[in-house]
């Protein structure tokens, strides 16, 4: 079977593979279009979670609005700032914002904020805040934000009801119809999807990595479902998929569609996530780097903060100092003979000639 422009059953066909060296073949081919394309560098985005309010009830994440005993922080633009500088000091070259969808962070704060990073910094800057109104991304846009993140986390409408439903009086909204609005607003657009989800299909995945194509994202985040224990989705979900067909939420699938994702968007920037570590503390960050991907997002939340950002437990490198997770993380490229990328790390289009 062919790796270059892989059809819509091709993608299917992998996903299914059973067979070990198989697998190791198409997360092989991956990588050798990864380096032909996007070349050695690691990016690294250095990301701050900087608030852990949100208005909405997804029955997965550990900061849904109805979760009580969670205590809720909001970071001052200063300690924002504070942060920022210290992506500089580590030669970062972008800050990633990110917070639950927080109406308390108002258009004209956050814009301020994006405003001082840029004056102060040459650093680019991502958002990911959630389902803002165009005004918001507008302003902020204005204001020197870089890109935007907004992951629809699954193509399938009933099974993104069941995992996102619509809190009371907001609108439902289909993720997948502003990214194009991110677009228009000159934004670098990223998007992206669970993997193993309760109910998600081998064929619904597959149908996910061909929009991804579709969409020509900039930036593809894909991580292995993990549910916080007190939510609904915790504790061990009913997989509703038919027999054979659920999703396993295992580093080795999500390995395979990073890998079918390079294949698919070769100019792609790809993080190697912090859940892929999770669920592989050993080897996940290395891993996600050898099937195709070429970023990396370490925390630079405050330590005060960083256990409430609590969205699922145990996520690695809570409980990191960031120089430390810094320097280990230096030897680790260094060892699968990658290097820190320098600069912003904007998506490169090539030119039809190649």
């Amino acid at each position: 079977m062919s790796f270059t422009n892989l059809q819509d059953h091709e993608i299917l066909a992998w996903l299914r593979e059973e067979d070990g060296a198989r697998v190791r073949e198409l997360w092989q081919a991956a990588d050798a279009v990864r380096a032909e394309v996007v070349g050695p560098q690691v990016h690294l985005r250095g990301l701050i979670e900087i608030s852990n309010y949100c208005c909405r009830e997804c029955a997965y994440c550990g900061l849904r609005a109805p979760a009580r005993d969670v205590a809720r922080y909001r970071m001052t633009a200063d300690e924002i700032l504070a942060a920022a500088r210290q992506a500089v000091s580590f030669g970062y070259g972008t800050v990633v914002m990110q917070a639950g969808e927080d109406y308390g962070i108002t258009r004209e704060a956050l814009a301020g904020t994006i405003r001082r990073i840029k004056a102060e910094t040459p650093l680019a800057v991502t958002l990911s805040m959630g389902e803002r109104p165009e005004e918001d991304l507008a302003a902020w846009r204005e204001a020197g934000a870089d890109r935007y993140l907004l992951r629809f986390e699954t193509s399938d409408a009933e099974l993104y009801r069941r995992i996102h439903p619509t809190p009371p009086g907001r609108a439902h909204r289909d993720r997948i119809a502003v990214l194009p609005v991110l677009r228009k607003l000159g934004y670098e657009v990223g998007s992206g999807v669970m993997i193993g989800t309760p109910g998600q299909t081998v064929a619904s995945l597959a149908r996910d990595i061909a929009l991804f194509r579709a969409l020509d994202l900039d930036m593809i985040g894909e991580g292995p479902f993990i549910a916080h224990p007190d939510t609904p989705l915790g504790g061990g979900a009913p997989r509703t998929a038919p027999e054979g067909e659920q999703v396993p939420d295992s580093a080795r699938m999500t390995c395979s569609v990073l890998a079918l994702t390079r294949l698919v968007c070769p100019e792609a920037n790809i993080p190697s996530t912090t859940a892929l570590a999770t669920v592989d503390p050993i080897a996940g960050h290395e891993q996600g780097l050898r099937c195709g991907a070429n970023v990396v997002m370490p925390n630079l939340t405050p330590g005060r903060y960083r256990a409430l950002y609590s969205i699922y437990p145990d996520k690695e490198g809570i409980h990191d100092d960031p120089q430390v997770f810094h320097e280990r993380l230096l030897a680790r490229l260094h060892a699968l003979g990658r290097e820190p990328g320098a600069g912003p790390g904007n998506r490169i289009r090539r030119t039809a000639a190649g």
